[in-house]
């Protein structure tokens, strides 16, 4: 569970360019939830997202994974719980290693980075057939740089390795923002393949209402570093395309 309290974010206070982000959020996301997070540019969903992963401290308020305090924790701490997946294909891989190697730093995500230690067959060939699900041929090329792939094929594999190592939460920062059509399909298919498997909680940032409409199981909509709506599973059902242009009239 993740459960926010009156958590405050404030950057640059006192200062000229002080700026607001968060405004007193409470907030519980239950076990095995996935909610999905909508809002105008600087509405605070981003910051909501890096205050859960400890890339932010919040300046006021609580923030509390599984039952423990983690306010104050910093981002590796809470690698042990959470995994990311960022909107810019480049980030969270390392773009001169093999995708092998790449899964390999994945599977040691909570502990020491050993690259040759456990890169064995058995290894390999739980790389190869997990790759193999996304059907783009990737499994075959094992040893091909992570950083000579399209966006679309690295944000595919960014998901299976965000599950190599323990994991109970899944963060999504627009993860199909940069990417063409058919690429994000593949990308969204295998987002919501590994929630499903692993039941995992989920927290997905987009700006596609479609999107919105067809993933998750809530929505929660921000706005001037508020949560302005809070929509359950039965809610959502009943929303329509039209219902969501709407909140941003």
């Amino acid at each position: 569970m993740i459960e926010l309290q009156h958590v405050t974010k404030v950057f640059n206070r006192g200062k000229v360019n002080e700026v607001s982000a968060l405004e007193d959020v409470t907030l519980s996301i239950a076990d095995g939830e996935f909610a999905v997070l909508v809002g105008a540019n600087g509405s605070g969903k981003t910051t909501l997202l890096n205050t859960i992963a400890g890339a932010v401290l919040p300046s006021e308020g609580r923030v509390s994974i599984n039952g423990r305090e983690v306010t104050r924790l910093p981002e590796h701490k809470r690698s042990k719980w959470i995994a990311r997946v960022f909107q810019n294909p480049l980030a969270g891989t390392a773009p001169e290693l093999s995708i092998l190697d790449n899964f390999r730093l994945a599977s040691l995500r909570t502990g020491k980075k050993r690259l040759v230690i456990g890169i064995n067959d058995r290894f390999r060939n739980t790389v190869r057939d997990k790759i193999a699900v996304l059907g783009l041929g990737l499994e075959n090329k094992l040893q091909q740089p992570m950083g000579s792939l399209s966006g679309g094929q690295r944000q595919a594999l960014t998901l299976l390795m965000s599950v190599m190592d323990h994991t109970d939460i899944l963060l999504l920062d627009e993860p199909t923002a940069a990417l063409d059509p058919k690429s994000a399909e593949v990308v969204m298919q295998t987002a919501e393949k590994i929630i499903a498997d692993y039941r995992l909680t989920t927290m997905l940032i987009t700006h596609n209402m479609r999107e919105t409409l067809r993933f998750g199981n809530r929505i929660i909509h921000m706005a001037g570093g508020r949560v302005v709506r809070d929509v359950d599973a039965a809610a959502k059902k009943a929303l329509k395309l039209e219902d969501m242009y709407g909140w941003f009239g």
